[in-house]
């Protein structure tokens, strides 16, 4: 058995010694309290995200910084923490690209006197300077990966000490991503901080390799990098392995010198049998224990967990996990979130990973950067493959500070996040040849040389790993698998050409994936009648102009946005896709709104809305799709929440169930429409489709899902339903409707001159607060949190605290000079409904 497990020794007297010896510093293992277990020392993490100050000022020293006024307007704030949590997204042109300061005092007990302290930042966006006592500690270049500064030697124990920090996203073309990218690049601290108290010798990281995994057995190999302040002769290192029961199942000891500095120290366990396999239904992790002690005196214990699994892209057949085909049921992910930006809370991380779970799916592409440690945490805990992406996106190739910068950053996503089992490939870049920074950049003959350089490097540093690329055609046979752009029925031909083009590319590239299908979706736009699988009328719709975009007209630029037109697409996408032979399967583009300083005149401004949930998390219609093919979990849904006024012919209107039961029934005001069976392969919904004959006025539509004779689920909606057609645009009706608290629904809707919702008013709207008191919420990126927005299907709304006054809010369109509403004080009875100010 190995010494790991055995009760630790004082080693002070020994290191006291060899201390007087050598002249340098030395550390007691029991100034860590708690942390002094049998296992070994731990490192002890401290978290310090909160208590700190924030400069909005493009100061460029440390000097400048200290000559300011003492009263200079530093804001409290806590971490993590953008700029641009709310300007990228607001009525202002343009975000705020420049150099802000963040500052905090550590305190003593927040310094490891007797040992190292290791400040650690997981990601700051993009040039970050570190200052401790107004001293220069380091800097790191490039966002989106952590990284790490010893400041032992700049803090004084005795005292507090004062952290200073410096963050730019100014303008930078040597930076990755580039500059025209389709997302924004938010400045700040933007992930986690913390310290970290090792001793002065201690294990930097934990490498862990599978080189060889079948179900019968598996091979295990550890890299560990140990920074050790003295030359250290016979130091024992001992690796200890457990499987999900805490079962000890591998050990392994060594003893070899240590050098002074960095040693780095390679290690095989012995062979396990029968390894539980991790896989998407199955997400088993291994823990691996590292020591390195001296004698029967142990120094520091880490660890780290990993996964066994073996996988593969075979020629024409699709991907392989663990020996079986598995096709992948993917969707992508920005880093963003509604309020926050991108500087999100883990809780926030873990939720929108948990939400792609539940959905179903099994695959995330992390689009297009590194993402914040819990990201990845999640990704293995829950079972969902990744693909993890260098943020080489658009710009096309720099010059020699642009490579370093580059490869710095491959190094470290690699280095980072090697120990994921979820990741599965390595991409490349994405578009990396349009909209060149530099001049020829974007030319073949300047990109393949270096892309094979990135790839070479890659495969060095983990070779066990497929790399990847998407929509990058001249170096599709560089890396491992690849991904054309085809986006059918969006921004090129229909989308019944979707398995056709396919089919094509299938041929083409023998390992295939494919990387961003989809469309973008206005909340609460529908229509009764949405562009059918054969595309717009009088466009162009060859499947090459489906898998190119070369197209003059296509539903991306010619078309209202509508829902009921998105459900049909991914409806007819996922049908082809489950069913297509010897497919790897696709991801489909994005999760959630996000945003884009590309975008300001779609109808929400600022936004890219191809989310199937929006900016702030809700479900849109095309959620309810994806979950219908995949969720595991029973639900039926009536398309749509939000299609709650329709119009039509007295003998009613089609509605549409998705569900992932096996039958459904569905009631109109409790009286049954009859039972159906869902099938295999039959669009819309598998087949689960009433004429409903709804009457003039309200109706209540309710469903009932079932597996064999088990109601299981239901579902249910409330319709007005208009026999004939609405008239044309007549009023405004603005009202403010009590929600919850203090907190009001500003409402307003497109009326006819008999108030029935005039369902083809989609004007652009604004929302004011023409007073002093309460606040809209606005700047959100989310259809009931934008001062300005579309209206869908004749409504628009956005949400407000009410102030300790009453309050006036002011609707407004290019042609409409002002509707009002009266909102009553925080501390008033609020009627639920106020009639409009005319």
């Amino acid at each position: 058995m190995s010494r790991l497990i055995k009760p630790f020794r004082r080693f002070e007297h020994w290191c006291n010694i060899i201390a007087l010896l050598v002249g340098l510093s030395c550390f007691s293992i029991s100034s860590y309290g708690e942390h002094h277990s049998a296992e070994g020392v731990k490192t002890q993490l401290r978290n310090i995200n909160a208590s700190w100050r924030y400069l909005e000022d493009n100061i460029s020293t440390i000097e400048e910084l200290r000559s300011m006024p003492s009263a200079s307007p530093w804001q409290a704030v806590d971490l993590p923490h953008t700029w641009n949590a709310t300007d990228t997204v607001d009525a202002v042109p343009g975000y705020r690209r420049s150099t802000s300061w963040y500052e905090r005092s550590i305190r003593p007990d927040e310094i490891n006197a007797n040992g190292r302290t290791i400040l650690y930042f997981e990601g700051a966006n993009y040039e970050t300077q570190v200052f401790v006592n107004d001293v220069f500690v380091g800097e790191h270049i490039g966002g989106y990966l952590g990284f790490r500064f010893d400041i032992t030697q700049y803090v004084n124990s005795g005292d507090n000490n004062v952290l200073t920090v410096r963050v730019s996203n100014r303008y930078n073309p040597n930076l990755i991503p580039s500059q025209k990218s389709d997302f924004f690049l938010f400045g700040g601290i933007t992930r986690d901080v913390w310290l970290e108290h090792v001793p002065m010798t201690y294990i930097q990281r934990i490498a862990v390799s599978t080189p060889s995994v079948s179900a019968e057995k598996a091979s295990t190999h550890a890299q560990l990098t140990i920074i050790s302040n003295m030359k250290l002769d016979n130091a024992r290192i001992e690796l200890l392995l457990k499987d999900t029961n805490d079962n000890v199942v591998a050990t392994s000891t060594q003893t070899i010198s240590l050098a002074s500095g960095q040693n780095v120290i390679e290690a095989s366990l012995p062979e396990i049998a029968s390894p539980q396999l991790w896989s998407p239904d199955s997400p088993v992790l291994y823990h691996l224990h590292a020591n390195v002690g001296i004698n029967d005196d142990d120094i520091h214990r880490d660890s780290t967990h990993y996964g066994y699994r073996w996988f593969e892209m075979r020629p024409h057949k699709g991907f392989f996990l663990n020996g079986e085909r598995l096709l992948i049921r993917g969707t992508h992910r920005h880093e963003e979130h509604a309020g926050y930006g991108a500087a999100l809370p883990n809780e926030q991380h873990r939720i929108d990973m948990q939400m792609i779970k539940e959905m179903g799916a099994n695959f995330v592409r992390l689009g297009h950067y590194p993402q914040d440690p819990e990201v990845y945490k999640a990704a293995d805990e829950l079972g969902l493959l990744i693909w993890d992406e260098l943020p080489w996106c658009r710009g096309g190739k720099g010059g020699d500070e642009w490579e370093r910068n580059t490869e710095h950053a491959l190094q470290a996503m690699i280095n980072q996040n090697y120990n994921h089992p979820s990741i599965i490939f390595w991409s490349l870049g994405n578009e990396m040849y349009w909209e060149e920074d530099f001049e020829g950049g974007g030319r073949e003959e300047v990109i393949n040389p270096y892309l094979s350089k990135l790839n070479d490097m890659t495969k060095a540093l983990d070779p066990y790993r497929l790399t990847t690329l998407r929509k990058y055609y001249p170096g599709w046979d560089i890396v491992d698998a690849f991904s054309p752009s085809i986006w059918a029925g969006w921004y090129g031909g229909s989308y019944n050409q979707y398995e056709e083009a396919l089919k094509k590319a299938m041929k083409d590239y023998p390992a295939f994936l494919h990387m961003e299908y989809g469309g973008s979706s206005h909340v609460g736009r529908h229509t009764e009648s949405p562009v059918s699988s054969e595309g717009l009328r009088g466009a162009q719709v060859s499947v090459e102009e489906a898998v190119n975009q070369a197209v003059v007209r296509s539903v991306a630029k010619d078309s209202d946005w509508n829902e009921s037109y998105i459900v049909d697409l991914f409806d007819w996408h996922l049908n082809v896709s489950e069913n297509l032979e010897d497919f790897a399967g696709n991801a489909q583009w994005a999760f959630k709104d996000f945003g884009t300083p590309l975008r300001p005149e779609n109808p929400l401004p600022y936004m890219n809305q191809k989310g199937l949930v929006d900016r702030e998390g809700k479900k849109k219609d095309a959620y309810y799709v994806f979950a219908s093919y995949w969720s595991k979990t029973p639900f039926c849904w009536i398309e749509s929440d939000t299609w709650t006024h329709r119009n039509g012919p007295a003998q009613g209107r089609d509605i549409t169930v998705y569900c992932n039961t096996e039958h459904a029934e569905l009631f109109l005001d409790g009286e049954s429409l009859g039972k159906k069976t869902k099938q295999a392969g039959v669009i819309p919904a598998g087949g689960l489709v009433w004429k409903v004959p709804f009457k003039n006025g309200s109706n209540r539509v309710e469903v009932i899902g079932f597996n064999g004779n088990e109601a299981v689920t239901q579902d249910n909606r409330d319709i007005t339903y208009l026999v004939g057609k609405h008239g044309k645009y007549h009023h405004i009706q603005l009202t403010a409707k009590l929600i919850a608290g203090n907190r009001y629904l500003i409402e307003a809707q497109a009326l006819d001159k008999d108030n029935n919702r005039v369902l083809s008013y989609q004007e652009r709207v604004k929302f004011f607060n023409i007073g002093d008191e309460g606040k809209l919420l606005e700047n959100y990126g989310t259809p009931y949190k934008s001062s300005t927005i579309e209206m869908g299907s004749g409504y628009a709304a956005i949400e407000f605290i009410a102030g300790d006054k009453p309050s006036i809010i002011e609707f407004r369109t290019q042609n409409i000079k002002g509707v009002y509403v009266n909102v009553p004080a925080a501390n008033m009875n609020a009627t639920t409904h106020l009639k409009a100010l005319h």
